[in-house]
């Protein structure tokens, strides 16, 4: 699955309109539907914002996979 889709599928399944995700990133309904569109490439910090959102790992929202793993943004590598 495209991100694209996976994006816009996230945010329906929560209820939520673009212009309110829009918000949540600080940028305008119509960019939101750019990117949700694919007509441009979402920057990395709105990618770590959505994740954070929607409680999904960037591997899920990117298509790379199909486990929702929860976001974690305070865990530690694993030492090596």
């Amino acid at each position: 699955m495209k991100y694209v889709q996976r994006m816009r599928n996230l945010r329906e399944d929560h209820d939520k309109t673009q212009q309110e995700i829009a918000d949540i990133l600080g940028t305008s309904q119509t960019m939101y539907a750019r990117y949700e569109r694919g007509a441009n490439e979402l920057p990395i910090h709105h990618l770590l914002t959505l994740c954070a959102f929607y409680r999904v790992s960037a591997d899920y929202f990117l298509g790379l996979s199909d486990v929702k793993h929860p976001y974690h943004p305070h865990r530690k590598s694993p030492k090596k």
